[in-house]
């Protein structure tokens, strides 16, 4: 079975638990549905933001099929003030709003 990404169910298990157990997500059992959980960044997680932008701009810079190059409006946020656009997404993300919709362009 495929999740709605592609990925193979039980690896996409997998790796979420993982994670969980390295304290990088936090499970979150939905309470109408006990077939459903969402996941959250912890500390841990939210630390590695901008070590995420840091390999989105390499990539942007050294393939020319990078994703990164999709998203130019925060690209260009990345690269003018990494450490603020870092800040403001992981406040964000603690807030639980969706990044890219603000970003995209």
């Amino acid at each position: 079975m495929k999740s709605e990404e592609g990925f193979a169910t039980n690896i996409l298990a997998t790796r979420l638990d993982h994670l969980v157990s390295e304290g990088v997500l936090m499970k979150i059992d939905d309470p109408d549905d006990a077939r459903k959980s969402s996941f959250v960044l912890t500390e841990k997680g939210l630390d590695l933001v901008p070590i995420l932008f840091q390999i989105m701009a390499w990539s942007e810079k050294y393939d020319v099929k990078s994703e990164a190059r999709r998203i130019p409006r925060l690209m260009g946020l990345i690269k003018r003030d990494h450490e603020k656009i870092s800040q403001t997404i992981k406040e964000q993300l603690r807030r639980g709003v969706a990044l890219f919709p603000d970003y995209l362009g």
